[in-house]
């Protein structure tokens, strides 16, 4: 029997879905954007550089997957819910919705600002909770759908220097409980990932050689890629995560067993 008859050919898990990955003009947002379009989905590039979002694009079209480019800055509630109607405009709905937009700043309790107690419950919390109010009715009323999450292990345990960073993405990984138990009846999937020292361009950059020094802690031992998060994250959006709900899933090197 020839091989083309032994083995029938199977169309990427995601293929004829529609995607939206915020922050995904850099870092694990770029890998994960990449990944699902690998995987066939027609995926909407969010952030806030429309220059790094066309390239990610761009990138996307050259091999051979598609995507369209948003700009956001998820500052806020409204951008959140503006974002939400663009992307549902895009092909009339959205099947997989990335949560991973994000930022962090480090420091002790008296060193924290108002300004950045904000803008981090802002862009952490708020964007993801007010995206998921708007995109997730249409999730439900197609009885189909699948959130992730992109949160952190510091949000797991405690810290000297990630009190604010580390407590919005708690938040988030609490909402993602609650969202399985709201949304999980009428088939909408909500899961997070949560993500241990990645080497990045923002971390190599912000870290330097602590970036190893950090992820040395970890049972493995080495920071993992960002394509090793994006496969996680396509895993969670694809139909052989069909009974994995409610789910935070570490992608941290064992860090979060010690």
């Amino acid at each position: 029997m020839a091989l083309s008859e032994e083995w029938e050919y199977e169309m990427p898990e995601l293929t004829g879905r529609v995607a939206l990955v915020t922050g995904a003009t850099s870092g694990i947002g770029k890998a994960i954007a990449a990944r699902l379009a690998a995987d066939g989905a027609f995926v909407i590039v969010s952030g806030r550089d429309p220059d790094r979002g066309h390239a990610v694009v761009e990138a996307i079209a050259s091999a051979g997957g598609q995507a369209e480019f948003i700009k956001a800055d998820l500052a806020d509630a409204e951008s959140a819910i503006a974002l939400a109607g663009e992307a549902l405009a895009v092909k009339g709905h959205v099947d997989v919705l990335v949560n991973n937009a994000g930022i962090a700043v480090y420091g002790s309790t008296p060193e924290g600002t108002q300004y950045d107690f904000d803008a981090l419950y802002a862009v952490n919390v708020k964007a993801p909770y007010f995206l998921v109010g708007q995109i997730v009715p249409s999730m439900i009323e197609r009885g189909s759908g699948v959130v992730v999450n992109v949160s952190t292990m510091v949000a797991s345990f405690g810290s000297s220097s990630t009190g604010i960073y580390g407590s919005s993405k708690a938040a988030l990984n609490q909402l993602t409980r609650d969202w399985a138990v709201e949304f999980g009846p009428s088939g909408v999937r909500v899961n997070t990932v949560a993500p241990g020292p990645t080497r990045t361009e923002g971390t190599e950059r912000v870290l330097g050689p602590l970036l190893d020094k950090i992820a040395a802690k970890s049972p493995l031992g080495r920071p993992a890629t960002t394509a090793e998060v994006a496969a996680v994250v396509a895993f969670l959006a694809g139909d052989d995560a069909a009974m994995v709900h409610g789910q935070l899933i570490h992608v941290d090197g064992g860090r979060s067993v010690l």
